[in-house]
């Protein structure tokens, strides 16, 4: 079967990936993809960018002209394809933004929804919703294998801390995608990412390039109180780009609902300074606190029995071979 790929932030951790492991798969697949820079650089594709299955615009998910190019794109090339996938990754991410109701708005709801209506025009027949593990909140974690996705979540509200707003934003995605499969619009679904991590992720943003960066350029980090007591676990993008092509190949699967990506393997932000610490050749970090985070929850442990049954997923990458990944690759 040959398909047609349309890629909304490309560039990003999960874009970039799915770029690469797209082109490795089916040799007639095409990629139009797409990215603002907003997080990211044009140096993650810097490998593919050459390929001519891959169409890359600089464009902005929220420039209705940008997107109206796009639309246009896939119309004329459409026909040549048994099948036309989108696949959603544009997101404000960083935890930064996550406080600013606005900052993540218009990307996170209101592009989402706008992608996901350009995908039924055109006649696209599968939508995958790169959504958060953000929205389970402070109630992201259970003994009993980690929290699942019918699971109900407890939200902190406006009352204790702004930066529910993204996880909000993202949960009304979530229903976008359900509507829109239940109406018979289209096949698809929504995935909550845990803490993917990349090798090819240059901003220190995240709290694995955060760490590398610190020690590398002061010699200690400077944590959140939080990080005495926080708990998490880490997926690296190969896997959690696997999952997403897992999904697109098993019809059966896309029927609007919500699949937990992550991996069982917790560590402690501790723990998680000493890793990178080891493979920089560092024996004894030095590490300081300052600073607290509202609504931070001190774990976060997802149960992936769901997208596992349903399509045979599983992670594949541990997070020592994914560090030592990072820190070679951050080091060049």
């Amino acid at each position: 079967m040959k398909r047609l790929y349309v890629i909304s932030g490309v560039t990003g951790m999960t874009g970039n990936e799915l770029v690469r492991q797209i082109l490795a798969g089916s040799e007639g697949d095409f990629i139009i993809g797409f990215d603002n820079f907003f997080a990211s650089s044009i140096d993650t594709v810097k490998d593919c960018i050459d390929d001519e299955r891959f169409l890359f615009f600089p464009f902005d998910l929220n420039k209705k002209e940008d997107m109206e190019i796009i639309e246009s794109r896939v119309s004329e090339q459409k026909a040549s394809f048994d099948e036309i996938v989108y696949i959603n990754c544009a997101a404000v991410v960083h935890t930064e933004h996550f406080y600013h109701v606005y900052e993540t708005y218009e990307t996170n709801v209101v592009g989402m929804d706008s992608f996901l209506s350009q995908a039924i025009r055109v006649g696209a027949g599968k939508f995958i919703n790169c959504s958060t593990s953000e929205i389970y909140s402070m109630n992201s974690w259970n003994e009993n294998g980690g929290v699942k996705e019918s699971d109900f979540v407890t939200m902190a509200v406006a009352e204790h801390s702004q930066r529910t707003s993204y996880a909000t934003g993202k949960l009304l995605t979530e229903f976008f995608m359900k509507d829109a499969v239940d109406e018979g619009k289209i096949k698809g679904c929504s995935i909550r990412f845990a803490n993917v991590y990349s090798k090819n992720e240059r901003f220190p943003k995240h709290i694995i390039p955060f760490i590398f960066n610190s020690l590398k350029e002061n010699g200690k980090v400077v944590l959140l109180e939080n990080s005495k007591i926080n708990r998490r676990t880490f997926l690296n993008n190969h896997d959690s780009c696997s999952a997403v092509l897992a999904l697109v190949n098993c019809d059966e699967a896309l029927d609007g609902t919500i699949y937990n990506v992550a991996t069982d393997e917790e560590v402690t932000i501790i723990e998680l300074v000493h890793m990178i610490a080891e493979k920089m050749g560092i024996s004894a970090p030095v590490i300081e606190f300052e600073g607290y985070r509202e609504s931070d929850p001190a774990r976060r442990l997802l149960s992936t029995e769901k997208i596992r049954r349903r399509t045979g997923w599983e992670p594949k990458i541990d997070l020592d071979t994914g560090l030592k990944e990072c820190v070679e690759s951050y080091l060049k």
